[in-house]
């Protein structure tokens, strides 16, 4: 029996109506809308494309989307009187400094810097702090973790109890969908493996999953035999594997590939999310969510 596609266009679409109804009561109600700002700085093609698409969201979100692009020579110290700024901006609640930066500015100093309370990446120590903690005390989940759990919630598979199995280890994806899915809440609760490339016997681990997580950037590592039957696999990796011409554009586009071999696995499991269309389009509307939980927490309504 095929797999049930877990699609994460349709699911981003449910949740990005949501948001916009919550948005459009706020602005009504308190007469404030969410302010994001992106710094970019230089122009890298994938840096830029990402933002591209951030600013088009925000923008029919109806938020305040202010757009900083910054030459690829700024300095450091710019770059943090920069953060500064706006950290003290009132109309803006969420702060996103695009990655990567160039080579002689400091990543984690420039992360550091960003107002945790404006940190709507999730990456900031103080909200790693948070999500370890739990409860209350979280603020702000990282993006593409927090779209994980929502693919899972919204498709219907009970995380209650569940065995996860997490093959990566990643501070972006990894580690933090551990911690999400084994706190004691709705939607986890689970009990939670992590693995990873240099795990003895990786196959026997994902065989005992309920819900099989792999985000670890290896094109086809795990193999169909290593799926429990009825599982729900849930594909991180987005590996580009090669080049085709567009049917209908005539132009070269990559490749993509996840970390599970899909045309098999669909056979296995119960459920599934394709490489593309599954979990990308989640993270864009997670920060979306973020940002506007941040506006809620300044408004005292969250």
């Amino acid at each position: 029996m095929t797999a049930r596609l877990i699609k994460g266009t349709e699911i981003r679409d449910e949740i990005l109506k949501e948001l916009k109804a919550e948005v459009d009561k706020i602005k009504q109600e308190h007469g404030v809308v969410p302010g994001l700002v992106t710094i970019l700085v230089g122009e890298n093609p994938a840096s830029v494309s990402y933002v591209t698409s951030k600013i088009k969201t925000a923008k029919d979100l109806g938020y305040k989307e202010v757009q900083d692009n910054q030459p690829e020579d700024i300095s450091e110290g710019d770059l943090l009187s920069l953060i500064d700024k706006y950290n003290k901006d009132d109309s803006i609640h969420g702060i996103l400094v695009q990655l990567p930066l160039p080579k002689h500015i400091d990543e984690k100093k420039v992360l550091n810097a960003v107002d945790p309370d404006k940190d709507v990446d999730g990456f900031h120590p103080v909200n790693v702090g948070r999500l370890m903690i739990g409860g209350s005390e979280v603020k702000f989940l990282p993006c593409t973790p927090a779209g994980i759990q929502e693919l899972i919630v919204r498709s219907g598979v009970e995380i209650e109890g569940a065995e996860v199995v997490v093959v990566g280890r990643s501070n972006i994806v990894g580690k933090p969908i551990a911690n999400i899915l084994l706190q004691k809440a709705p939607g986890a609760n689970a009990t939670v493996t992590v693995a990873h490339t240099r795990t003895k016997d990786l196959a026997y681990h994902c065989k005992r999953a309920d819900i099989l997580i792999v985000a670890a950037g290896v094109p086809g590592l795990v193999k169909p035999e290593w799926i429990k039957p009825g599982a729900c696999v849930i594909d991180v990796g987005v590996n580009r594997v090669g080049e085709k011409i567009s049917e209908k554009t005539g132009k070269k586009i990559a490749i993509l590939k996840g970390d599970v071999d899909f045309d098999e696995a669909k056979e296995i499991a119960g459920s599934i999310t394709p490489v593309p269309g599954g979990v990308g389009p989640m993270t864009i509307t997670m920060l979306m969510r973020n940002t506007l939980n941040s506006l809620k927490y300044r408004l005292g309504i969250a």
